[in-house]
């Protein structure tokens, strides 16, 4: 039996792929559902454009877990939904935060050349693999005067829609119950 692990790791990686698909060809190839969430990131980096597909996956992998355990396709998924997690970690932290190593600040330029130079390159925010198999990396050097570009810009500061709706939550929640009689 292939081990739990292999499985897990087999979810993330595929996660890379669907990362690519949903960006590249749902998200700015073809005009369909995705495209006008992600053509308001665009226009405001702030608006985190996934927001909206939490809930719905969270609920999927507890469903499949309580019906169908740790079973190879619900392990398979849960390698998919910590895929997206960590996509959506990350993707804030392009946006948001100062890069911690090299590899950051790599993908970090990367991401902000396909946001502010040309938005039909480098749709891969967490792996460039698939970029340069498809042959939409940036390459030579107008990444390189991007890479040094990015370096200069500052992480975005106020909230993303992310704390916008946090705090939306916490007004509808600290508002006081109306009750019938």
């Amino acid at each position: 039996m292939v081990p739990v692990a292999l499985i897990f790791v087999c979810g993330l990686f595929a996660w890379t792929f669907i990362e690519y698909l949903i960006h590249a060809w749902l998200s700015h190839t073809f005009n369909t559902f995705a495209t006008p969430l992600h053509e308001a990131h665009h226009r405001d980096p702030h608006a985190v454009f996934a927001v909206g597909a939490w809930l719905p996956i969270a609920v999927s992998l507890l469903l499949a877990v309580t019906l169908f355990g740790a079973v190879p396709p619900t392990i398979f998924f849960s390698g998919l939904v910590a895929g997206f997690a960590i996509y959506e970690a990350f993707h804030y932290r392009l946006h948001f935060c100062a890069p911690l190593s090299a590899a950051e600040a790599h993908l970090r330029a990367r991401h902000l050349a396909h946001h502010y130079r040309d938005p039909a390159r480098n749709f891969g925010v967490t792996c460039q693999l698939w970029d340069l198999a498809f042959g939409t990396e940036l390459v030579g050097r107008d990444m390189e005067y991007l890479r040094d570009a990015a370096a200069s810009v500052a992480p975005l500061d106020g909230p993303s829609n992310l704390g916008r709706l946090l705090a939306w939550r916490t007004r509808h929640d600290a508002a006081p119950a109306v009750r019938e009689r």
